[in-house]
């Protein structure tokens, strides 16, 4: 439980997890794959896969940005659903011989690696649930009143700004 805790604090971005860094390259292996397959395809089976393999890692990291394990939670789960899609698109490239089988195979292996790191990360999500719903981030990089003043008031003109505090 030690290591889990000194491994989250290492870190700082979606980037940064393991998970995310081999589901990037399997989502880039998957969009190789979509050039590779027939024409007829092009609008089908390459946009499907595309679009699963952009909403799998697209998930983790939206996930990752949650303040919230339930949350990070919800979205690592439709990643792992987003990956089992991308494990069938291969199937279907099996079933009508768009590939050599040890190439898919290859790939299939590929995607259950990420699937294992996917349910160890929910593990790792779901143990964090029991202590507080809520990530806690690092200060450091908090903004103060006036720095975030700046921010947002500077792009609201006194209309918007006065009706906003009335609706208060």
């Amino acid at each position: 439980m030690k290591r889990a805790e000194e491994s989250a604090k290492h870190y700082q971005t979606f980037e940064d997890l393991e998970l995310y860094q081999v589901a990037r390259a399997f989502r880039k292996a998957m969009y190789g794959l979509t050039h590779q397959l027939p024409a007829v395809e092009k609008f089908a089976l390459a946009s499907q896969i595309r679009r699963a393999a952009v909403s799998l890692t697209n998930n983790i990291a939206e996930g990752h940005g949650r303040f919230y394990f339930l949350e990070q939670i919800k979205f690592t789960l439709q990643a792992r659903g987003s990956l089992e899609e991308l494990i069938d698109d291969l199937n279907t490239c099996e079933d009508e011989q768009y590939f050599a089988l040890i190439e898919l195979t290859l790939l299939k292996e590929q995607g259950w690696r990420v699937h294992k790191l996917v349910n160890g990360y929910l593990r790792f999500l779901r143990r964090r649930v029991g202590r507080s719903a809520r990530v806690e981030e690092t200060p450091g990089n908090d903004l103060g009143d006036a720095e975030l003043d700046d921010l947002f008031f500077g792009r609201f003109n006194s209309s918007t700004l006065e009706r906003f505090n009335d609706s208060r």
